[in-house]
C-alpha cells in the first residue's frame, strides 16, 4: 500500500501552496455566515436572459463548431471582436496579438511557465494580488516586493530594488502590477507612473505582466490608458478577463501580447488543456457582436457604486477610532489598516466565530509584513447583509482593540 506520496512529487508542486481565499470561501457553506473574504462578483450582474438567448442561437445555428475542438489560439470570431473593441479603447491589438485562456489565472500560469527558471526574481507590489504571488513562486520564483503609495507602485523604490537585484547579480524576469483598482488596494495607478514603469523596463531589459481584471469597473473619475497602450517597447503582456464583467463561471480570459511571446504562451496551453472550450468561446463572441456586454456593463457598475458607496457609510458608522480603509473609484475591494500591534489573523479567527470573514492583508504580501490589514469585498453582500457584517466585524475590532 502507497504510505506517502511525497517521494514522489516534483519540486514544483512542493512549491504550490492552497489559496488562503479559496479557503475561506469554504465558509460561505455555513449557515448565518457573511463574506467579505472572495473577490465574488454578484449574482444580481449575472445577465441570465441574454445568455439563454446567446446558447439557444449558437446551439441551433453553430453546434458544428461550437461543440469540436478549437484553435489553442481561441476563436477567430471571438479574437476579432476582442480586437475591434480594444481598438475603439484605443489600443491597436490585432486578432494576431490575441490569445483565449481559461481564465486570467491561467495566463498567469502560462506566462510563469515559459517565462520563470527556479531563482529568478520577479517585482511585485507590496501588497500584491495572491493568486499571481502563488503562480511564480509554483515555478520556482523569488519575490521581491516595491511598496505601494496612493498611486500604487513607487517607480523610485521600483528602480532601487532592479539596480540592487542586478548588482547582486540576480536575474530579474518581469515587474509585475494591476494597474486599475489593485488587489488587494483598489488603487489605480495614473498614465505618468504607468510610463515610469515601462521606461525602467526598458532601461534595465525586463518584462511587464499588466493584470487587468478589473478596468471596466470604474464608478468615477478618467480611465487611465493600459500600459499596453502607451507600450512603445513591446514590453508590456496584458492579462484580461471576462469574469468581472461577465461571469466568472464562463472562464474565459484573454492575453495581449506580441506574436513571438504569444506563440511560445501557445505552446505551453497545448500540454495543458489544448483549447478553452470552443462553446464557451462562441457564446461569448456572439453576447459581444449583439451589443450585451456593452448594455449590461453599466448596470453592473452601477450596482457596484451602490455597493461600494454603501460599505464606505457602514464602515464611517460602526469603525472604532484608529482603523483606515481605502476610497477605490472602481474594482471590489476595500483595503483596510488596522493600528499597528493588531494581527488581523487572530481578528479572522474571531470574526469567524461571529460569523463574518473578510482575508488577511498579510497573505497578499510576500515579506511577511501587513499583518495589520484586512481587504474586503463589497461586490457580494446585499447591503442587508453589508450592514449586519460590518457591524458584527466592528465589534470585534473594539474588543480587541480594547484588549491591546
Amino acid at each position: 500500500m502507497l504510505r506517502s506520496v511525497d517521494t514522489f512529487l516534483s519540486k514544483a508542486s512542493r512549491n504550490m501552496k492552497k489559496s488562503a481565499i479559496r479557503e475561506i470561501l469554504k465558509l460561505l457553506q455555513r449557515p448565518g455566515m457573511i463574506s467579505f473574504a472572495g473577490g465574488l462578483p454578484s449574482h444580481d450582474s449575472f445577465p441570465v436572459e441574454d445568455l439563454k438567448t446567446v446558447v439557444d442561437e449558437v446551439l441551433e445555428k453553430e453546434s458544428d463548431i461550437a461543440l469540436q475542438y478549437g484553435t489553442t489560439e481561441g476563436d477567430p470570431l471571438l479574437r476579432q471582436v476582442l480586437s475591434e473593441r480594444h481598438r475603439k479603447n484605443g489600443l491597436n491589438a490585432g486578432p494576431e496579438n490575441i490569445i483565449i485562456v481559461t481564465g486570467s489565472q491561467q495566463g498567469l500560469d502560462l506566462l510563469s511557465k515559459i517565462f520563470i527558471d527556479p531563482d529568478d526574481y520577479i517585482i511585485c507590489g507590496l501588497p500584491s494580488y495572491l493568486g499571481g504571488l502563488n503562480a511564480f513562486q509554483t515555478y520556482g520564483a523569488r519575490l521581491r516586493g516595491v511598496p505601494l503609495d496612493e498611486n500604487g507602485m513607487k517607480p523610485d523604490e521600483l528602480e532601487k530594488a532592479v539596480v540592487r537585484l542586478k548588482d547582486l547579480g540576480r536575474k530579474i524576469k518581469f515587474i509585475y502590477v494591476i494597474p486599475d483598482f489593485q488587489n488587494p488596494t483598489g488603487i489605480t495607478m495614473p498614465e505618468a507612473r504607468r510610463e515610469k514603469i515601462i521606461e525602467i523596463a526598458e532601461k534595465y531589459n525586463l518584462l511587464v505582466i499588466e493584470d487587468s481584471p478589473y478596468r471596466e469597473i470604474r464608478f468615477e473619475g478618467e480611465h487611465q490608458k493600459m500600459l499596453k497602450q502607451i507600450d512603445l517597447y513591446g514590453r508590456v503582456i496584458s492579462l484580461c478577463s471576462f469574469s468581472k464583467i461577465l461571469s466568472p463561471g464562463l472562464r474565459i480570459g484573454w492575453i495581449i501580447g506580441e506574436t513571438p511571446i504569444l506563440d511560445k504562451i501557445v505552446t505551453a496551453k497545448q500540454t495543458a488543456d489544448l483549447c478553452t472550450s470552443p462553446f464557451i468561446q462562441r457564446i461569448v463572441a456572439r453576447y459581444i457582436e449583439k451589443g450585451f456586454l456593452d448594455k449590461n456593463i453599466p448596470r453592473t457598475i452601477e450596482l457596484y457604486r451602490n455597493r461600494r458607496d454603501f460599505m464606505l457609510e457602514c464602515f464611517s458608522k460602526y469603525m472604532p477610532g484608529g482603523v483606515t480603509w481605502t476610497k477605490p473609484q472602481g474594482g471590489l475591494f476595500l483595503f483596510v489598516t488596522l493600528p499597528r500591534g493588531l494581527d488581523t489573523g487572530e481578528i479572522l479567527r474571531k470574526a469567524i466565530e461571529n460569523n463574518v470573514a473578510f482575508v488577511e492583508g498579510s497573505t497578499f504580501f510576500c515579506n511577511d509584513s501587513g499583518h495589520n490589514t484586512m481587504r474586503i469585498n463589497f461586490s457580494y453582500s446585499s447591503l442587508s447583509e453589508t450592514e449586519t457584517g460590518v457591524k458584527r466585524l466592528a465589534d470585534v475590532l473594539k474588543e480587541q482593540i480594547r484588549k491591546s
